[in-house]
């Protein structure tokens, strides 16, 4: 197990991580970091522990909100699938019958053609 030294508040915290995964820890310390900052920023010194739960509290309002536009999303795939699972059904109907179309225009033709050539004198 891999371990990174990251920095909150200009406080160092040591955390363990899995291999590979440093640089993804550190960067994720650097985001909550600046929530903190923001909100240092606004009200001033108003306690580490205060801090931390309002900038976890701002982390998860947009967590909570990115989920809401996940699910959004997700909503408008299913109905784009729908939409094109529909239109394949609906065209491979089309293709059966413009086939069928087809096939009967050949079927007549070829009768028309065996009788032009029934009623043609021999030669």
């Amino acid at each position: 197990m891999a371990q990174v030294t990251v920095t909150i508040d200009g406080k160092q915290y040591r955390m363990a991580c899995d291999e590979g995964q440093e640089e993804h820890l550190i960067d994720l310390a650097g985001r909550f970091d600046r929530y903190v900052t923001h909100l240092k920023g606004s009200f001033g010194e108003i306690g580490d522990q205060r801090l931390t739960v309002m900038a976890g509290i701002m982390v998860m309002d947009e967590l909570s909100e990115l989920q809401k536009r996940v699910r959004g999303m997700e909503s408008e795939i299913a109905t784009l699938r729908k939409t094109r699972d529909d239109a394949l059904v609906k065209a491979d109907r089309s293709d059966a019958a413009l086939t069928g179309a087809l096939a009967t225009l050949a079927e007549r033709m070829e009768g028309l053609a065996a009788r032009l050539n029934a009623d043609r004198p021999v030669e």
